[in-house]
C-alpha cells in the first residue's frame, strides 16, 4: 500500500483527495496547506491528518502529490526527490526553466518516478481517438475560459495553453522550426489572451488561441491530415472523425461529394468516448508506474519540453510588446 501526502488542498487539491480515496493501492497519509481556512475545511470533511511541517509529511509517505501554486513547485519537488519520494506535480513542472532543468537532472540521478499533471492527456475525448493513425499536418486549437483569479500567478500560456502544447508535442513527431506569437495582458501583469503559431520541421503547423478573459468556455482541438479531419472537444467530451471512406469503414454515416478528381465518399463517425474520470485515471496510471516500475505517461522530460515551448512563446510576446 502506497502512502500519499497531498501538498495544497485548494480547489484542485480537493479533487485529488477525492480521487486518491477511490484508488485501492494507496492510502492518504495526510496533507499540508498553510491556509488555515482551507485546512480547516479539509480536516472537517476528510478526517485526515494535517501536517504543519512539509518535510515531516514527506517522511511519512511514498508519494508526494503537489498541487501548490506554481512558484512553490520547485522547492517541494526538490525536497521530495532528494528524500527518495515519488512525485506527482501539477503543470507546469516548475516556475522557471532553470528550476525545471534542475528537477529533470535530479530525477535522472534518483530512483524515483515523477509525473506532471497534464490532465488533458487523459481526457476521454482525447482517449477516444488514440487508436487512430494521428499524423496531423495542420492543427487548430481554441482554449477559452472566463477569468478566475485561481492560477493567475502565471500567464495564460502556462495556465491554459500549456495543456495543448503538451498534446501537440506528443502528436507531432518533429522538432519545432519556428514560433510566432502575440498576446495582451488585460486583467493581470502577464498575457491573459494569446495567439500562437508553431511550425515544425516536418511541415506541420499549429495555430493556438488561449484566453482566460472570454465570455464563454471552449476547449477544442482540430487535426487536419491526409484524407481526414479529427475534432476533439475536451470540454464536452466528444470526438468526431470525417475522412475518405475505406472498405474497413462499416456502420458509419457516409455521403458523396464531387471533387476535381471525381466523386469521393466521405465517412463521418463519432468514436466511442470512454467513461473515465481524467484526474483519477492519471493518478492511477502514476501509481501503476511506481508499482510495476514502468515509465510514467507524462514524464518530467515531457513537462520540460512543454515548458520550453511555453517560455519561448512568452519571450516572443515580450519581444513583440517591447517593439510595438
Amino acid at each position: 500500500m502506497l502512502k500519499v501526502g497531498v501538498f495544497g488542498v485548494g480547489h484542485l487539491g480537493k479533487f485529488h483527495l477525492n480521487n486518491w480515496k477511490e484508488i485501492k493501492t494507496v492510502e492518504l497519509a495526510g496533507f499540508y496547506d498553510p491556509d488555515e481556512v482551507t485546512a480547516g475545511e479539509v480536516l472537517e470533511k476528510y478526517q485526515i491528518a494535517r501536517f504543519l511541517d512539509p518535510e515531516l509529511l514527506m517522511d511519512a509517505c511514498d508519494i508526494v502529490d503537489i498541487i501548490a501554486p506554481t512558484p512553490a513547485h520547485f522547492e517541494l519537488c526538490e525536497k521530495a526527490v532528494r528524500k527518495g519520494k515519488h512525485v506527482f506535480v501539477e503543470k507546469p513542472l516548475a516556475h522557471t526553466m532553470e528550476e525545471a532543468r534542475e528537477l529533470v537532472q535530479l530525477v535522472r540521478e534518483s530512483n524515483v518516478k515523477l509525473q506532471v499533471g497534464h490532465v488533458e492527456r487523459f481526457n476521454p475525448a482525447f482517449l477516444a481517438v488514440q487508436s487512430l493513425p494521428l499524423n496531423p499536418l495542420f492543427i487548430e486549437v481554441h482554449r477559452l475560459a472566463q477569468f478566475n483569479p485561481r492560477g493567475a500567478e502565471v500567464s495564460v500560456i502556462l495556465d491554459l495553453m500549456i495543456h495543448d502544447i503538451d498534446i501537440i508535442l506528443t502528436l507531432v513527431k518533429s522538432e519545432v522550426k519556428n514560433i510566432s506569437a502575440s498576446g495582451v495582458a488585460v486583467m493581470t501583469d502577464t498575457p491573459d489572451i494569446a495567439s500562437v503559431r508553431i511550425e515544425f520541421n516536418n511541415g506541420c503547423v499549429a495555430n493556438l488561441t488561449s484566453s482566460r478573459i472570454s465570455m464563454k468556455k471552449m476547449r477544442k482541438m482540430r487535426l487536419f491530415q491526409k484524407d481526414a479531419y479529427i475534432g476533439i472537444d475536451f470540454l464536452n467530451k466528444k470526438s468526431e472523425v470525417i475522412k475518405l471512406k475505406t472498405p474497413r469503414d462499416v456502420d458509419v454515416f457516409t455521403f458523396d461529394i464531387e471533387t476535381p478528381n471525381g466523386k469521393k465518399t466521405i465517412a463521418l463517425s463519432n468514436p466511442q468516448v470512454p467513461e473515465v474520470n481524467a484526474i483519477r485515471l492519471e493518478l492511477e496510471r502514476f501509481t501503476e508506474a511506481i508499482l510495476h516500475n514502468t515509465p510514467t505517461l507524462v514524464s518530467e522530460v515531457d513537462g520540460l519540453r512543454a515548458m520550453d515551448i511555453a517560455h519561448q512563446i512568452l519571450q516572443k510576446i515580450k519581444h513583440n510588446t517591447i517593439n510595438s
